[in-house]
């Protein structure tokens, strides 16, 4: 194999500048900044919410969900082709064997007349020399984008599990307001009683009945319609996990998970930690080798080759020294002088893909920025909505008390107190709602900074092509 780097055409590789403000995130105000003690995110990220059934779940989420299998087995492609694109570097050597049984035409001089057998095998060698550098190339091309494979299963691995989260919190949050709605309704209930018997005895007019029964079945219409954005969240996440909706059923939750304490890191450190950013920056490379190997087409090529045979009239005597044959060559050169314009073509071509992987790589950047910021600025405005939210249930409930209050001393109407009930009761929704949002953003927040991922998990050039098994180099094939 012949290595000669440099005459390897083509420019070498820099990583580009993001073209952005990366010093700096808008939305940092408040809220703290992972020092080099510390941990930083987990890369068992989900563990921060001290949810033991959401670790059980997500769990499964890296054995069983098929988007991920269907990742790895195009990672593992991704390494076959950096194996195969390796194997330019090495000669052909071909086994060709045959059989000839002919007659010389009529008239021919001839050592021996009449029909004969020829019997052949030889051995041939065939070499192109890498002399420019276009195998090198193209195996740094399909290096780096086995590298931007692998990222990219990281990313999905990220997204998959941030999806589980999430829909795992909006179940946790449903099954809460389910709790709210029922407790409403035991005291739904017992209102529809006060007011029966109020009518019964003359005190309550017949109205005031049926509004009460209205409410009480409006309000165990919205229960149950809960109920079909729960099923649809249970059957998500066992699609998630691999599974039929059949083979999954989630007890009613409580909604216990707490915020954890997320450490922001250095923007520039973004970069390096989410894989997104990671695949697209390797695309870049690959795309940079590209123009190397397109490059290399405008130079000569050589072709060497060797054939070692036998040849014989009988099958017996193939294989003796007075039959060996064996030449050197043909050794050829090629200088490609006109082609249409096929090469300088493909030149720009290549050129252009890589200034569009460039585009792309930046245009992530921007966008996991903005991703960031999004979730700082949704959990700083829903902590103050939430804190102004909670403060308008309290003053609902008590507002709530007093009209009841009232309505027992016969005061007010039941139309104010079943107004009140609904004030109160969309007020005390609105603050779980709120909490699940806060939630929501935590878990977009974690996959925005790239969870507990490192661009350093990437396998490096040398061994991202995996290890070649033995069975690959031999004549037949053997899984």
């Amino acid at each position: 194999m012949m290595t000669l780097s440099s005459c390897t055409v083509g420019p070498n590789y820099q990583r580009p500048a993001p073209n952005a403000d990366i010093t700096q995130f808008k939305e940092n105000q408040d809220w703290k900044l992972a020092q080099p003690s510390d941990d930083k995110l987990p890369s068992k990220w989900w563990l921060l919410f001290n949810d033991p059934y959401l670790n059980t779940l997500v769990t499964q989420v890296s054995i069983n969900n098929q988007l991920l299998a269907q990742a790895e087995a195009q990672f593992r492609q991704a390494q076959a082709l950096v194996q195969g694109a390796k194997s330019a570097y090495y000669p052909v050597i071909n086994a060709n064997a045959s059989v000839n049984r002919f007659k010389a035409a009529s008239g021919q001089s001839v050592a021996v007349a009449g029909v004969r057998t020829l019997f052949n095998t030889a051995l041939s060698i065939a070499w192109e020399p890498d002399l420019w550098g276009s195998v090198r190339r193209q195996v740094e091309s399909n290096q780096a984008s086995a590298q931007a494979n692998f990222a990219t299963l990281q990313a999905l691995r990220l997204s998959t599990q941030a999806t589980l989260v999430q829909n795992y919190f909006q179940l946790q949050a449903l099954d809460a307001q389910k709790a709210i709605l029922d407790d409403t309704s035991v005291i739904y209930t017992q209102t529809l009683k006060v007011t029966q018997n109020r009518y019964a005895v003359g005190v309550a007019a017949k109205s005031d009945v049926i509004q009460a029964q209205t409410q009480l079945e409006a309000l165990t219409a919205q229960a149950i319609d809960l109920g079909v954005q729960r099923a649809q969240l249970e059957h998500a996440i066992a699609l998630l996990m691999g599974k039929t909706p059949a083979g999954l059923h989630i007890a009613p939750l409580a909604l216990t998970s707490q915020l954890p304490d997320i450490p922001l890191t250095v923007p520039s450190q973004l970069l390096e930690r989410r894989p997104d950013i990671a695949a697209a920056e390797r695309q870049i490379a690959a795309a940079n080798a590209q123009i190397g190997v397109a490059k290399a087409a405008y130079f000569p090529t050589v072709n060497l080759s060797a054939t070692n045979g036998f040849q014989a009239g009988t099958l017996s005597n193939l294989f003796t020294t007075a039959v060996r044959y064996w030449a050197l060559g043909p050794a050829a050169f090629a200088l490609p002088l006109f082609d249409g314009g096929a090469r300088g073509a493909q030149m720009a071509a290549n050129i252009a893909v890589y200034d569009d992987s460039v585009a792309a790589y930046r245009q992530t950047v921007l966008t996991s920025f903005q991703e960031v910021e999004d979730q700082l600025a949704a959990l700083r405005i829903l902590n103050q909505e939430i804190e102004v939210q909670g403060r308008a249930a309290n003053l609902a409930q008590q507002a709530l008390a007093l009209k009841s209050n009232q309505f027992q001393a016969g005061t007010v109407s039941y139309l104010e107190v079943m107004t009140a009930q609904v004030i109160a009761l969309n007020n005390k929704l609105t603050v779980l709602i709120l909490f699940g949002q806060r939630l929501d953003a935590c878990v977009l927040l974690i996959k925005a900074l790239g969870g507990g991922w490192q661009d350093s998990e990437i396998p490096s050039r040398d061994k991202i092509g995996g290890k070649a098994k033995w069975s690959q180099f031999l004549p037949i094939p053997i899984r």
